[in-house]
């Protein structure tokens, strides 16, 4: 069996390969890649039976490779992600295991592979297995934004921003600590890469996160108005022609 790390982490790559190199001696690794740009490059010019690898890469994430290519062989995915999300997954074809990796749960995930490769399966039809588990673990939408205070970078993390607005042809977060950060999107780029589930653009200036409304008024003209915490400079009004579709957002 022939096998590639896709990891970013050099010393997490490390630890995979040493681990393989215990578990399955007879495995023979064929090379790593640290990017979603140079696996997207090698990949269909490559023969593996199996990858391991991890989502966050040096370049974005690595679902963004099954956008760009076709990927047939089995995957391993080692992830940050919250071990509940993952438990979900456990008796599918793919494995999800945590960092740092466990050499025992990577031998369970390498006889669970050994196994599935005993049943014959059409390279179509496990493509297609791969395509719906990696679209449906996929994260809904951006996680974080880079914003600059003075000569310094930080980064707001989506659940913490309870509004988005445009003010003076400019975009702010309003965080959930009452501060305003200047971000270079623009209103309808943000509206694009939010989660739908948890955000709702209410007018032409006002983004709302559910989490943090804490009252909804009536208003002139069958309008609604949104009351959110620390957020006095100028009333949130839900847009008269999205107010129907607004009230079916809140009851999801």
């Amino acid at each position: 069996m022939k096998y590639i790390i896709i990891e970013d982490e050099q010393l997490a790559s490390k630890r995979l390969r040493e681990l393989m190199e215990e578990i399955r001696p007879d495995y023979k690794f064929v090379t790593k890649f640290d990017s979603v740009e140079s696996a997207t490059i090698s990949l269909p010019v490559l023969q593996y039976d199996l990858i391991l690898m991890d989502i966050q890469l040096a370049d974005g994430n690595s679902f963004d490779i099954f956008d760009q290519i076709s990927v047939q062989a089995p995957i391993i995915f080692t992830t940050a992600y919250d071990e509940y999300a993952i438990k979900a997954f456990k008796t599918n074809s793919i494995d999800y295991l945590l960092k740092p990796i466990d050499k025992d749960e990577l031998t369970t995930a390498i006889e669970k592979f050994e196994s599935q490769n005993k049943t014959v399966t059409s390279n179509d039809e496990q493509s297609v297995q791969i395509t719906d588990l990696i679209k449906t673990l996929q994260p809904k939408g951006k996680e974080r934004f880079v914003v600059k205070i003075g000569d310094h970078l930080k980064t707001i993390e989506t659940v913490d921003i309870q509004l988005i607005f445009s003010q003076d042809k400019a975009t702010y977060l309003f965080s959930n600590q009452g501060k305003r950060f200047l971000v270079d999107y623009s209103l309808e780029k943000i509206e694009e890469l939010l989660n739908t589930d948890q955000f709702y653009r209410v007018s032409r200036k006002f983004i709302a996160n559910i989490n943090y409304i804490k009252d909804i008024i009536a208003y002139s003209n069958s309008r609604l108005e949104i009351v959110v915490d620390h957020f006095d400079e100028e009333q949130v009004i839900v847009a008269r022609e999205r107010v129907s579709d607004f009230k079916q957002w809140l009851d999801r």
